[in-house]
């Protein structure tokens, strides 16, 4: 099990670098491309949207699939389209890929928490949806940074090649290390709908939906941002996004801790204030680069707030349980796409370096051509 969870965890590790590597390389696809930054951001949304989407499909169409060979075709399929966004050319063609990628995500992140929450005592599931999240948070430390650092040095598009890579190496070792399970012979894949007409599995989808919307809307466009508003040196940037997965890696581990000894409702409380508080010093943060690297890793560990959710989606869900974990990943998403979505984020004068009335437009900053 040992084996097959961290398999699993590559998988996501995959996930999370290709998901959060796109926000750290908007600057550099967008000028690219030829956009403006808030352009750019159609692309983070188009892959939100494709795991709304693809959530409750994988759902359906997996319910009656062997559990390994399903998640091993989740993460191959979802590998294939990072390379085709790598190496298609166009704007609307990338956005088109990026839409098809984010198709497995909700399936596989899913079903992978609740595998692993199922080898554990039930007092202990909160740690098993932990485990697979680590390959998330731990994507963020060093995936994304270093998806980044390849953007920055030799082109944008190897931040989704080396994720599209990893994918296909994780479902190889899914299907040699996890173990075998049968077909349940009781799935019905569209009784497990009836669960989105739960009122608690609704509440609980919006809760995710519109907590985690702000945290999008600030980490998504954070390396535009300090591009513009400071004079960052060149390694702040990947700095920034390795401190959102470290904070990430530290707020999962302490939201399971915080499950277990306070109850569900009671830590998602706790963690839902925090997650306002650590959006509200984004903005303060803006125009000090220092200052907006510290922002990144309070808003990772805000971040956590998905363990208490996911725990409880798995109490109120019933035998919808794979098409209730894989909602869980949509209505994150959802966040996610309302976030990047916006057209209206502007930052105003102030700190070093900033641009009066940068509005989300290709950046310029005086003095470089670095970034025209």
């Amino acid at each position: 099990m040992k084996w097959a969870i961290l398999s699993l965890a590559l998988g996501a590790f995959a996930i999370g670098t290709s998901e959060f590597a796109a926000m750290g390389l908007l600057p550099w696809f967008a000028a690219d491309l030829g956009i403006t930054d808030p352009q750019g951001g159609h692309v983070i949304s188009a892959y939100a949207l494709g795991v709304v989407v693809g959530a409750p499909l994988t759902s359906i169409l997996g319910a009656r699939l062997p559990r390994r060979r399903y998640l091993a075709a989740l993460i191959a399929i979802y590998g294939v389209f990072n390379l085709l966004a790598a190496a298609l050319p166009g704007f609307h063609t990338l956005v088109a890929t990026r839409f098809l990628a984010g198709l497995p995500h909700g399936g596989f992140l899913g079903v992978a928490m609740l595998f692993a929450a199922d080898s554990l005592p039930r007092e202990q599931r909160a740690k098993g949806v932990t485990y697979v999240l680590l390959g998330l948070t731990v994507a963020n430390i060093a995936g994304v940074p270093l998806a980044g650092a390849l953007g920055q040095g030799i082109g944008w598009r190897w931040g989704f090649a080396l994720p599209g890579l990893i994918a296909l190496v994780a479902s190889v070792l899914i299907l040699k290390l996890a173990p075998r399970v049968g077909v349940d012979p009781n799935a019905r894949p569209f009784e497990e709908l009836k669960a989105l007409r739960n009122p608690s599995v609704i509440l609980t989808l919006l809760v995710g939906a519109i907590g985690f919307g702000g945290l999008f809307a600030v980490y998504a466009y954070l390396s535009a941002a300090m591009l513009a508003t400071t004079q960052a040196p060149s390694w702040a940037v990947p700095l920034a996004l390795s401190a959102f997965g470290i904070g990430g890696t530290l707020g999962s581990i302490g939201a399971a801790r915080l499950t277990i000894r306070l109850g569900i409702f009671r830590a998602a409380f706790v963690l839902m204030v925090f997650m306002a508080a650590t959006q509200a010093f984004a903005s303060y943060a803006v125009g000090s680069w220092q200052l907006m690297v510290a922002s990144s890793f309070l808003l990772g560990l805000g971040s956590g707030m998905v363990v208490p959710l996911q725990t409880r989606l798995m109490d109120v869900a019933g035998r919808a349980q794979s098409m209730a974990a894989a909602m869980n990943h949509a209505a994150f998403n959802a966040a996610n796409a309302l976030g990047p979505g916006s057209p209206a984020l502007r930052w105003r004068r102030g700190g070093a370096g900033a641009l009066p009335g940068w509005s989300g437009s290709r950046f310029r900053r005086r003095g470089s051509s670095r970034y025209g």
